[in-house]
């Protein structure tokens, strides 16, 4: 970290010695202590940024053999947290716009001595906050890792409880009880866990420690397992806080100490069963940590995605107990490959990864191109069956500058799947290093800076398309859909520009986006005499926002708007991955009045169990129900046994992609509520749907 008198360690990028030398000097006086090293060609800046961590680099803007833009483009390629400027003879403001889109801090001409110091002043402090921010987020997320441990290894059974429910219990606390599954617990009340003669006596003891709030208070008790078998305990409570609330911790511990639990807690798993590589919630949780010793040691690591290509078509050839043998090759060959050193774990069915620390992003391309050559050439033997196919390789570098886990997991994510779009590469089997520098420009139209910068110049555009009510009883409900003006003047939505699992700050800001603007022409809209309700689409990340019902109560208050006039839409899928999360923020989204609706239902393959932790109002069923009623009698059946089982337990159903008047009979038939699609209208900018002309 850069300490007020510590020395500055300076990159010059200028074919003069004089002139390096004399910017040292420029800086030693104006009181840094200042280290320097003079840039001679591209492999020496390679060398050198690879060898130390630097403070800042200053580059004359001439036109060499290696200039000052290929200087800066090497530091965004190998991802480093080195401050940028630009020396220029004249001041240009056009040249001053592209350099800084490259990814520079500042340009300075050449004889403003004065501007310069101050220039590399501020840029020396940012650079300090910056190491500070990402030391401090080390420490935290250490303390974060050393608590839950510490609950997580405990041989106590340790619970929080919130309004007499579960909200979180440690293995001990779990297999004390009986429950493999945290959700399944998280659905019953602490009384449901006591036998009756026991909840009189826990109400009574919860009440008194309300009213004297004196920690550590107990209670014996009879506590039930799930499987209906009765242990006596000492109940054991205090107060607590978890994810910032504040709750209540119970400990209950057993009258004689169970040995064989107490072995089983011990030998918690980290690893995948079917080929013995580590599992991925290892890999994430050592990625994690890879990147807090990059940003506190600047100690640099790699990371290689290794995606199997056509695996489903291979796993048709082969059957699911062909494709367990071959993935079990699979993990020996890839053994043999890394050699020590390294960290292999398997991420899902299809994917595998290498982490390599200290390393750097080109031993890890060359590490990866010997695995790829090694799974091309080998000869899979399943059940006496010849078996070849290929990989397709991501590598992204773990630097002091990398971001979360998940979102430098999505960067060689994302380099594994731009691997088919190489020339020559349509089926895969490939290397590609991710290069920050191609993703993160503002020009580039997959880039996360382009969205926020639609964002600043007002670039994002709101549409609303009408949802019917097919009984024709007059209610105004729109969905509404976000879109962004790109550089070329046309309309996307700006999510499909965010990469694969991240970053989520992003999706954050513009579901919040949406948000605000939405709630302010509803509340417009609705001063018109309108009762009106809308639709909004939320992320997956928003689903997992702990402060995002704060931040709506504010905005609602604020527009004066009551909660039931808004229903918040969550997709099928991100429900399903963020199960605990989604139940949470519908619990705290209804308590605003807010409605909940599961959109894209039906594609999971036991539906109807979302519904059992989540308390949704209205169901959305996925469009491609919409065009297969149209073809198949048997579609059509499926549909009305799906809305009939629905409306059996109290869901509003919509059905979307309504395309023509052919289909309105069979879903009146089937009794569906609500309709939406282009035969009514396509999105547009306003709210002016006649809902009385029905």
């Amino acid at each position: 970290m850069q300490k007020k008198n510590a020395t500055v360690h300076l990159l010059i990028l200028d074919p003069s010695q004089n002139d390096a030398e004399a910017l040292v000097s420029l800086l030693r006086n104006s009181g840094k202590a200042t280290r320097a090293h003079r840039i001679t060609s591209e492999e020496d800046l390679e060398e050198t940024l690879k060898s130390g961590q630097w403070d800042l680099l200053i580059a004359r803007d001439l036109d060499e053999e290696f200039r000052a833009d290929d200087a800066l483009a090497m530091i965004r390629r190998m991802d480093k947290d080195v401050p940028f400027v630009l020396l220029t003879n004249d001041y240009s403001r056009e040249r001053t716009v592209e350099i800084i889109k490259a990814g520079a801090q500042d340009t300075v001409p050449v004889d403003q001595n004065d501007l310069l110091v101050l220039v590399v002043n501020r840029e020396l402090a940012a650079l300090e906050e910056r190491r500070r921010r990402r030391l401090l987020e080390s420490h935290l997320r250490e303390a974060e890792q050393r608590c839950q441990l510490l609950l997580e290894s405990s041989k106590d059974a340790i619970a929080y409880i919130n309004d007499g429910m579960h909200i979180y219990a440690n293995q001990s606390y779990m297999e004390f009880l009986g429950y493999d599954d945290i959700d399944d617990l998280i659905c019953i009340p602490v009384l449901d866990t006591l036998t009756p003669e026991s909840q009189d006596k826990y109400k009574g003891f919860m009440k008194s420690f309300v009213e004297q709030g004196e920690d550590g208070m107990t209670l014996n008790c009879v506590a039930r397992r799930s499987d209906d078998h009765e242990l006596n305990v000492t109940m054991s409570v205090s107060a607590a806080t978890y994810d910032g609330e504040a709750c209540t911790q119970i400990v209950l511990q057993p009258e004689h100490s169970d040995a064989e639990l107490e072995e089983k807690l011990r030998q918690i798993s980290s690893q995948d069963l079917l080929t013995g590589l580590y599992n991925r919630q290892f890999l994430m949780d050592a990625l994690g940590e890879n990147i807090a010793k990059a940003a506190k040691n600047s100690e640099s690591g790699a990371l290689a995605y290794i995606a199997l290509d056509n695996f489903m078509s291979l796993k048709g050839q082969v059957g699911i107990s062909g494709a367990d043998l071959l993935l079990g090759d699979l993990a020996n060959l890839l053994k043999e490959q890394a050699g020590e050193g390294t960290t292999l774990a398997r991420l899902s069915d299809d994917a595998f990864a290498i982490m390599s620390q200290p390393c750097d992003e080109k031993t890890m391309a060359e590490l990866s191109e010997r695995v790829r050559k090694a799974v091309e050439d080998h000869l899979f033997d399943i059940n006496g069956r010849t078996v070849q196919f290929t990989v397709s390789i991501g590598v992204a570098a773990i630097t002091e500058n990398s971001p979360k886990a998940e979102e430098l997991m999505a960067r060689a994510h994302t380099a594994s799947s731009d691997v088919r779009k190489q020339e020559g590469k349509e089926q895969g089997n490939g290397v590609l290093v991710y290069n920050p520098a191609d993703y993160e420009t503002l020009d580039e139209s997959n880039s996360v800076e382009a969205i926020l910068k639609a964002l600043e110049d007002n670039r994002f555009r709101l549409l609303f398309q009408p949802i019917i009510n097919l009984r024709g009883e007059g209610e105004e409900h729109y969905e509404a859909f976000v879109r962004m003006v790109n550089k070329d003047n046309e309309e996307v939505s700006p999510y499909d520009f965010l990469p694969p699992m991240g970053p989520a700050d992003t999706a954050i800001k513009i579901d919040r986006w949406v948000i605000l603007q939405t709630i302010k022409q509803l509340a417009s809209h609705r001063s018109r005499g309108h009762e009106t309700r809308l639709f909004l689409n939320i992320t997956a990340e928003t689903l997992q926002d702990k402060t995002f019902t704060a931040w709506l109560s504010v905005a609602l208050k604020a527009a004066r708007l009551p909660g039931d006039s808004l229903i918040f839409q969550i997709r099928e899928g991100d429900a399903n991955n963020y199960l605990k999360q989604a139940k949470e923020f519908t619990k705290a989204i209804q308590e605003l009045h807010c409605k909940i609706s599961i959109s894209q239902f039906g594609g999971a393959i036991n539906p109807f169990n979302t519904l059992k932790h989540i308390n949704a109002d209205y169901v959305k069923i996925d469009g491609s129900f919409t065009e297969e009623i149209q073809k198949s009698d048997e579609a059509k059946e499926q549909v009305k046994e799906m809305v009939k089982t629905l409306q059996n337990n109290g869901k509003l159903t919509i059905i979307p992609l309504v395309e023509n008047a052919g289909v309105l009979a069979t879903l009146w038939q089937a009794g569906v509520n609500y309709i939406q699609g282009y035969y009514l209208q396509a999105p547009v900018p306003e709210m002016n749907y006649d809902f009385g002309d029905q």
